[in-house]
């Protein structure tokens, strides 16, 4: 497949977006299906303050912040690593120009970025955060236990996408066009991936902060 980078990011890439939009819009109507209980408790708050509050909390203040959720009594490397790796790649896939780019061909409008040395420190401490992630589930005794191929192949199929998008946008090891290949492929690789993984999580955060927020809201407490 390397030896044909025209088939890379063209017909494989536009067939990996496709399984990706298929899938998780398939994903998000069995959610939807499932419909929602008949809500008979009287409120004693408002479900529109709880679920600003959730969101607040969700978007505003990030988990690794050593005073929220007692992170640092309970599992620091989780919170900071964990917290550190999401916020690096929303920064990346979001406001790096490279892919700002990709989505203003595909939805035909762009927006503003954020200046390459700014992505590019975020993709590194992603990419150390990933790999602080990865030893610690390989040392971990409780996340050693409950880890299968499906985690670590979640891990994978995040950290190739990183690690070539960062060898690419500094020239290192292999020419540009192969490392630029070889980045197209394992985002196409992921993106067929996350339909049928437990990375499609993302898609339902503003679902279950919603609801959340509505219940704690309704029970006039802290969500």
């Amino acid at each position: 497949m390397m030896q044909n980078p025209t088939f890379i990011r063209g017909p494989f890439f536009q067939a990996a977006l496709l399984i990706f939009v298929a899938g998780m819009l398939y994903r998000l109507v069995r959610v939807l299906m499932l419909g929602w209980s008949k809500d008979n408790i009287p409120p004693m708050g408002s479900k529109a303050t709880g679920v600003t509050q959730s969101y607040l909390k969700g978007l505003l203040i990030w988990p690794f912040i050593p005073w929220v959720k007692n992170t640092f009594s309970k599992n620091p490397v989780i919170y900071l690593a964990g917290g550190l790796f999401h916020l690096s790649l929303f920064t990346i896939v979001f406001f790096g120009a490279p892919h700002m780019l990709v989505f203003k061909s595909l939805l035909g409008f762009g927006w503003a970025t954020i200046p390459l040395p700014i992505v590019d420190w975020m993709a590194t401490a992603g990419i150390v955060a990933m790999i602080a992630l990865l030893i610690h589930r390989l040392t971990n005794p409780v996340l050693k236990l409950i880890s299968g191929l499906p985690e670590w192949l979640n891990w994978l199929f995040v950290f190739l996408p990183m690690i070539t998008g960062y060898l690419m946008t500094h020239h290192l090891f292999l020419p540009y066009e192969k490392i630029f290949g070889l980045h197209v492929l394992s985002v196409s690789v992921l993106l067929i991936w996350i339909p049928f993984s437990r990375i499609s999580h993302f898609m339902f955060y503003f679902f279950s902060r919603t609801i959340h927020g509505q219940e704690f809201g309704k029970r006039g407490v802290k969500p």
